[in-house]
């Protein structure tokens, strides 16, 4: 009989590292696929329109991709300066980065710090849910390498500009652009640019409210670093 029940587990145990192994080819093929092709849509965006759906079945994403020389590179540097300042160097994770978030949980007793690279938050944007679970974050991390491996840091931001979203239904640098100052995001100046990147945390917020003592402290924190942040 225990003989049997052995038998049972190592196939489960097969079975789920084989499913485990299939998903993750799953997400490297559409990886490689976004190397040349940009998504249609995320899997963050599709539930966005899901939730703005429920109370106006006509609702629709305000998205305009733009490929990244028509991107200012006042917000790349204002992005990069804001979300992630060692995006040019990591291999998808800042490891001084995730221990200064722990440290800072742990004074506050609660997660007020994430931690998460560009590269992380690409990741979870265009696949995963908004689940904070170990197993989410394992995923995030494999999805992160896969990115890091299969994409140039250009494109990786490329497409992180492209799908972050800055309101509500409001998805990608170009849209933000348009509906905030008026301008094409090739047209961004610096104090634009670092508005927008301070918005990021909290977009539909900002949104909402405008500007506040915070965001107006934190655009200024941004504008001023600019010069000292490199891009790819």
């Amino acid at each position: 009989m225990w003989k049997s029940v052995r038998r049972q587990l190592k196939r489960l145990v097969l079975l789920l590292l084989l499913a485990f192994i299939a998903l993750q080819c799953w997400f490297g093929g559409w990886v490689l696929w976004y190397k040349h092709h940009n998504p249609e849509h995320t899997a963050f965006m599709s539930r966005s329109l899901t939730r703005l759906q429920v109370h106006n079945p006509n609702a629709t994403l305000t998205h305009i991709y733009v490929p990244y020389n028509q991107i200012s590179n006042h917000a790349k540097r204002a992005v990069i300066g804001a979300e992630d300042s060692k995006f040019v160097q990591h291999i998808g994770f800042d490891v001084e980065g995730i221990q200064h978030a722990l440290k800072k949980n742990l004074r506050q007793g609660e997660r007020v710090a994430g931690g998460s690279t560009i590269t992380q938050q690409l990741a979870k944007n265009l696949f995963l849910t908004g689940s904070r679970s170990y197993g989410r974050k394992a995923e995030e991390a494999i999805i992160s390498l896969q990115l890091e491996l299969f994409l140039s840091k250009q494109r990786i931001l490329e497409l992180y500009l492209n799908y972050a979203e800055w309101g509500d239904g409001l998805y990608g640098i170009e849209a933000a652009s348009r509906h905030y100052f008026g301008v094409s995001a090739a047209q961004l100046n610096g104090w634009q640019a670092s508005r927008l990147a301070a918005m990021l945390p909290k977009p539909r917020y900002y949104q909402r409210v405008g500007s506040t003592e915070w965001l107006q402290q934190k655009t200024g924190i941004i504008l001023r670093r600019l010069d000292k942040v490199a891009i790819p």
